[in-house]
């Protein structure tokens, strides 16, 4: 790819991380169409017909476009998200996160690696091969959508409507990173997920800790409680059944994964940058990561932090929860069985009720399948090492349910890196990874034309 059309490429990915898309937060309701409109004119530019938005009252709209020119040869559905998360810490980012700053060889700014510019890669490789030969190999549909971030509601009601419009014979997410640099990389496995809150009540208005302190039940108290209830210091989580559907990696991955570079002590010092690596010491590092279920908490509110002191004995509690599930887990389940252990370990003085928000089932595809050994290869081509599988420790939920009602395998194809900061402060995308994944899917589409149906 010669540096003027890279250089056109890096302007058009800095105007698409300049839309602060962040599905999360109502006030950027603008924010979403504009980036909605952005994947539009994008896919208008490539060639792609039919292409507009999918809309739902209340949601951000889904954007559609293909080009079915093809007869005979495969139909793939590329899908992508143009929703990021909140930015926060905003005081943690070297450059502001909507403004995109190129520093050596990568580009920062919140999505450009989760998943603008992965999505832009799809969009991109389609747009090279139509300008140079005016057509496509096989034939595409793309399914770009804005609630990735937010729980997919919109997307997930459109995929079960049974619409003609996604009949297709695999998926191509460009979604994941790569296990290393220079190490091509596709994702096997996905974690599912439930997220929700855990609310403890106790008195009906906060107290005065001085007046009914040793008599007050106090739902801070209590949900710590609640918590240490549901998992061990070793990671271990103590919820009845919910390992009973667990299935543990084959002999054939275990080998495949010992043979990754992976270096425990780099991981944990430059990657996760923290004291320790924890969790089940009796399994692998790569395996709970991959192969294990989660039981985490990512904030609790409740009583007074503001400055200074206010001694007060709150009257409730929240936690934000989430477990990530593995293969055959099903999230109703894991849901129902976690409200139970709650009541359980309720201690008494207070109530306890766990609310989930979303959830969705895990996915395994076959590394066998014809369209992932196709994208191997090309990537293979592409990178000049042999490519590896992997699973992922997070959660399409997309994929599994292109599994589950279109009958469709994912492709995974990650183009990302492990220190690209998704979710955090200082998003990264290694620019040449997205040069470079634009070709790598060309060079799947063109070989992908020799595949039967």
């Amino acid at each position: 790819m010669d540096a003027s059309l890279q250089q056109r490429y890096l302007e058009e990915l800095k105007a698409f991380l300049r839309i602060p898309s962040i599905s999360t937060d109502p006030s950027h309701k603008g924010d979403m169409l504009a980036a909605a409109e952005f994947v539009v004119a994008q896919l208008e530019s490539a060639g792609m017909r039919n292409v507009g938005l999918v809309e739902r009252q209340g949601s951000n709209p889904i954007v559609y476009g293909d080009w079915l020119d093809a007869p005979g040869k495969p139909v793939l559905l590329m899908y992508g998200h143009y929703d990021v998360q909140p930015p926060d810490p905003l005081d943690e980012w070297k450059s502001p996160p909507f403004e995109p700053e190129v520093r050596g060889s990568n580009i920062y700014a919140r999505g450009s690696a989760d998943d603008k510019g992965l999505t832009l890669i799809l969009i991109k490789a389609v747009e090279r091969l139509m300008q140079r030969d005016g057509r496509l190999p096989v034939n595409v549909r793309f399914l770009i959508e804005g609630e990735e971030e937010s729980g997919g509601e919109h997307i997930s009601e459109f995929v079960q409507s049974g619409d003609t419009r996604l009949k297709a014979d695999a998926a191509v997410i460009c979604d994941t990173e790569m296990f290393a640099p220079e190490l091509p990389t596709i994702c096997v496995g996905l974690r599912g997920i439930v997220y929700g809150e855990l609310h403890v009540q106790g008195a009906e208005a906060d107290l005065h800790s001085g007046v009914y302190g040793g008599a007050a039940p106090n739902p801070i108290q209590a949900i710590a409680e609640i918590l240490t209830a549901l998992k061990d210091r070793d990671g271990h989580i103590l919820i009845p059944g919910f390992y009973d559907r667990v299935q543990p990696p084959s002999p054939t991955e275990r080998e495949a994964w010992a043979r990754l570079p992976f270096d425990p002590e780099h991981f944990r010092a430059q990657e996760m940058k923290a004291p320790a690596i924890t969790g089940e010491p009796e399994k692998g590092i790569l395996e709970r990561m991959w192969a294990r279920p989660t039981l985490e908490v990512h904030g609790i509110r409740g009583g007074f932090t503001g400055e200074g002191a206010k001694t007060v004995i709150p009257a409730r509690a929240v936690a934000k929860i989430s477990m990530r599930l593995v293969a055959d887990q099903q999230p109703d389940q894991a849901s129902a069985q976690l409200a139970s252990a709650v009541a359980t370990a309720c201690p008494k003085g207070v109530t306890a009720e766990w609310k989930p928000f979303h959830s969705a089932a895990p996915s395994m595809t076959d590394p066998n399948n014809k369209f992932i050994q196709v994208c191997a290869q090309a990537m293979t081509e592409v990178f000049g090492n042999k490519t590896v599988y992997i699973r992922s420790g997070g959660s399409i939920p997309i994929a599994g349910l292109f599994d589950k009602h279109l009958g469709i395998p994912s492709v995974l194809a990650g183009f990302g890196l492990p220190d690209d900061n998704l979710h955090s402060p200082n998003e990264k995308l290694y620019l040449p990874n997205f040069y470079r994944g634009i070709e790598a899917i060309m060079r799947y589409l063109e070989m992908l034309a020799g595949v039967t149906k």
